[in-house]
Order: structure tokens, then C-alpha cells, then sequence
């Protein structure tokens, strides 16, 4: 026998992602925590995140927690039922006993005014029946569900399904559909990266546009080719370049500096690093 440390503190960041943590209040009894987890195929690290997950948010929010764990196919299923054990020489610490639904035990929601009554429900059926061929038809009743709810809580669902549903036949049909609030952060979902997109181009018209207001205050005539080069412009370096060469140009044009083959300094030497690349 030999010690080892005490200390359970974490001193590194380490990614853990539930798919979904809700509150639940019901009407009849005191409030508990619902842990969602959609589950393609059986990972025994499982077995260990799990009750992680349900240990961590006792203890945050000290609540009882339920882990729902959504499966796509009968053999996960059975398998995610557990119970998932940590103990030794006949004694058990803890047990960690998910609810688990799939296909056999959740029925197919293909009617909208159903998934209008119980939109959770539904998203965990398209999640469950995502490998049937007749999945689009929960995803359009769900849709037309969603078009009456209150727009912050249609776009979680809109969200969480898309985060769940993947790169399948199933979340493309999803994300053909799809609004834009970010729920999931860091998640790389369709709405997140076009977000994203979106930033980094607004970025780059904010620097464009403080290039040709520094110009303008300095009293240097900018010609319209050379107007449109820095507007079009989407890279970020090259505009912060241009805004430092900005601060001392006697000419607009020299903002570019030696150019080669119709490229500039800036920009050849982004291109140059690309070829090593590839």
C-alpha cells in the first residue's frame, strides 16, 4: 500500500460537453436536472464521463440529476443501459443507471400538432429514428411545430439538434431549415461557423474602413482601384499592414509595397506560405 495525493482539483482545463443540461420544474414535485446525451454507437469512456456529468452538476447546482441517454440503434441501447458500477472487491461506491430511449421503446412524431404539445419529445424521437428513412417527416412536423413557440426556445431545439444529429443524412435535411442563436458555443455547428464568418468579415470592412479615414485625415488622394483593393480585402494581416504603412505613405498606392507579379509584399508572402503548405 502507498499514498498518492489527496488533491481532486483540476489544474488543467479538460473539454466535457453534455449534449444538453435542463432544469426541469414540474407542477407535482421539486425540480431535478435533466442530462441529455445522444449516443451513436457504444464508447466505453462512457462509462466514466457519465457519471462524472451527473456527480459534477449534483454538486453545482445541488439538485437530483436524471441522465437521459438518446440512442440510435437497439445493440447501443442495451448497452447504455449500464449500470455503469465504480467499486471493488465486492463493494459499490456508485452506480450510474441512465434512462435510456431508441428506436423500440419512442415512437416516430410525424404529426405537427403532437410535436407542437411536446416539442422535447419530438426532438428526441428525430434524434432516436435519425437512421430511419422516414426521418424527414418528424423533422418537417417538428418544423411546423416550432414556427408558433416563442423564438428563444424553438432555436435551442433548432440548436440542440443540430449539434446532436451530426453530420448525417438527417442533420443536413435539419440545418437546410435553421435560424441562428447560439446556444452551443464552441460546438462548430452550421449556424456557429457561419456566425463566425460573419465576424471575421465584419472585422475586415471595420479595418478597410479605418485605412481610408486615416488616408482622408491625412490629406492623401485615394483612386478608386486603390479604394476597392483595400475595401475587397478579407485578410486580416494584410489590412493591419496597410493600416501601419497608412500612418507614414505619402501616395495611397504606396500602401502596397513592392509588388511582384501584381501581388504585394503581404499578400506574396501569405501565397508563399500556402504553396509550402500544400
Amino acid at each position: 500500500m502507498y499514498a498518492i495525493t489527496s488533491d481532486v482539483t483540476e489544474t488543467r482545463p479538460i473539454a466535457r460537453h453534455i449534449d444538453t443540461a435542463l432544469r426541469i420544474c414540474p407542477s407535482d414535485g421539486e425540480d431535478f436536472l435533466l442530462a441529455v446525451e445522444s449516443q451513436e454507437r457504444r464508447d466505453d469512456r462512457k462509462e466514466a464521463s457519465w457519471p462524472y456529468y451527473v456527480a459534477y452538476l449534483q454538486s453545482k447546482y445541488k439538485l437530483p440529476v436524471l441522465l437521459l441517454v438518446l440512442c440510435r440503434d437497439r445493440a447501443t441501447a442495451k448497452w447504455a443501459v449500464g449500470p455503469f458500477d465504480c467499486g471493488t472487491r465486492g463493494w459499490t461506491v456508485q452506480r450510474t443507471w441512465p434512462l435510456v430511449v431508441g428506436p423500440d421503446n419512442l415512437p416516430m412524431i410525424t404529426d405537427a400538432r403532437t410535436a407542437a404539445r411536446n416539442p422535447a419529445l419530438a426532438a428526441f424521437s428525430a434524434l432516436t429514428h435519425a437512421n430511419n428513412r422516414d426521418c424527414d417527416a418528424i423533422l418537417d412536423a417538428l418544423d411546423q411545430a416550432l414556427t408558433g413557440m416563442a423564438a428563444d426556445a424553438s432555436d435551442y431545439i433548432y440548436q440542440f439538434l443540430d449539434v446532436t444529429l451530426g453530420e448525417t443524412p438527417a442533420g443536413d435535411k435539419w440545418r437546410s431549415i435553421m435560424g441562428f442563436v447560439n446556444y452551443f458555443p464552441g460546438r462548430g455547428h452550421l449556424m456557429e461557423r457561419a456566425y463566425l464568418e460573419g465576424q471575421a468579415e465584419g472585422k475586415a470592412a471595420g479595418e478597410a474602413a479605418l485605412i481610408l479615414r486615416l488616408l482622408e485625415k491625412r490629406g492623401i488622394l485615394v483612386s478608386e482601384d486603390t479604394r476597392e483593393r483595400i475595401t475587397s480585402c478579407a485578410d486580416l494581416h494584410t489590412l493591419t499592414t496597410w493600416f501601419d504603412r497608412a500612418l507614414t505613405v505619402t501616395a495611397s498606392e504606396d500602401l502596397f509595397g513592392v509588388e511582384a507579379d501584381g501581388v504585394d509584399g503581404a499578400d506574396a508572402s501569405a501565397a508563399g506560405s500556402q504553396d509550402a503548405t500544400f
